[in-house]
């Protein structure tokens, strides 16, 4: 058994209508005066309001920032940061998906004193580079599959195309909030995306070659239990309390896992999908899953086959490679059965674009270190033509 450590948010409420809880768990932080971070289209919906009802029962004052973009740029975090010290906040929560939680955490740090913030946001880019203290966060996921409410790491977009990462304990929130009552409304395309971003999650952590050890390794196979046996029901009755409250649950728990063993060569493929083309998150995991488990399944096969029995249980194969390729089929089985798109050109990618696409990929290194077979830039190119 490798030496490990594993470091999480400070504590978890999971439970249908634990929103509620907010105002209550913002107090206990000492703030006086919270900032919802949020999107325009999650505050048109009117998720957001169920969270500011409970904080205006309750006497906390807030204010609300919603220009959060997916795959959010340098400028939304700077111009959050700069709107959170006019503000004069004390404490942050992310209300959304995995874009609005990222630049939460981020406004946590670059509001929290009186340094430059421009200045301060590129001093912090890399891992362990944020040294300075942050205002309480407490994130709350309306979507199933980031996993961001317990992952110390924020995703920005640099320059035009570039997703950059900010990786620190620091970003660890101190509460999470599960509450399934947000989550229902969302369309099925994106719990789909965002479920199988959850798996993928899972998956990576099961296989990564860095830091995988006994503890991700269990969070990993009870998320794709919660996943698996969910995400049909989920997308097909998005009322589904139940399901809905699966799918939060395991997307959390890959995030755990994640966190502590870092993803791979699916999640440093699709980045360059969302910076040129904005394929959202999830569905850019979802188009380069299977063709990366293939081509990683000569080196990870015994790996991939403990799987088969977290999304297919009771599966009566006997050998690795059999189990092995009933893994990939089933996660194929799974992207159908919830309706994603399969091909890049699909998303708009043009072939011309693949050999960008596969060069990019490349400047994920912090990623790729982690998968179980290296993957060279020709590589990559080969698997965007697979599902061009």
């Amino acid at each position: 058994m490798n030496t490990f450590e594993f470091s999480t948010c400070s504590s978890l409420v999971c439970g249908i209508g634990a929103v509620g809880e907010l105002p209550s768990r913002l107090k206990s932080l000492g703030v006086t005066k919270a900032l919802i971070v949020t999107d325009p289209g999650l505050l048109s919906t009117g998720i957001v309001a169920r969270a500011c009802d409970s904080l205006a029962a309750s006497d906390m004052p807030f204010t609300i920032y919603s220009d959060v973009q997916a795959d959010p740029p340098e400028a939304v975090v700077l111009s959050a940061a700069a709107f959170a010290r006019d503000q004069q906040i004390d404490g942050v929560v992310g209300l959304g998906g995995g874009s609005s939680m990222d630049v939460a955490k981020l406004i946590a740090v670059l509001a929290s004193g009186r340094e430059d913030i421009a200045q301060l946001l590129e001093s912090i880019y890399g891992i362990d580079l944020v040294l300075c203290d942050r205002l309480p966060l407490i994130q709350v996921p309306t979507t199933a599959g980031t996993g961001s409410e317990v992952t110390p790491i924020s995703i920005v977009t640099t320059g035009a195309t570039q997703k950059t990462g900010i990786v620190s304990k620091r970003l660890l929130p101190d509460f999470a909030i599960l509450d399934a009552q947000l989550t229902v409304g969302l369309p099925s395309h994106v719990s789909a995306a965002t479920g199988v971003d959850a798996m993928v999650h899972a998956i990576e952590a099961f296989t990564s070659k860095a830091k995988k050890n006994a503890y991700s390794d269990m969070l990993a196979k009870q998320a794709l239990l919660l996943l698996s046996a969910n995400i049909r029901q989920a997308c097909t009755d998005g009322s589904d309390l139940d399901a809905r409250q699966a799918m939060l649950l395991g997307s959390m728990l890959a995030g755990q896992a994640f966190a502590n063993a870092p993803v791979a060569a699916v999640h440093a493929l699709a980045y360059p999908l969302g910076g040129h083309f904005h394929v959202p998150h999830g569905l850019s995991n979802s188009l380069v899953l299977p063709p990366v488990l293939r081509f990683n399944a000569g080196a990870a096969s015994a790996l991939y086959a403990q799987l088969l029995d977290y999304v297919k249980p009771g599966a009566a194969l006997t050998t690795d490679s059999a189990k092995c390729d009933a893994f990939i089929e089933e996660m194929e089985s799974i992207i159908d059965d919830v309706k994603l798109p399969k091909t890049l050109r699909d998303c708009g990618v043009g072939r011309q674009d693949l050999p960008t696409l596969a060069s990019d990929a490349m400047q994920q290194q912090r990623l790729l270190v982690n998968n179980p077979v290296d993957v060279t830039e020709q590589d990559a190119l080969v698997i965007y033509n697979s599902i061009y």
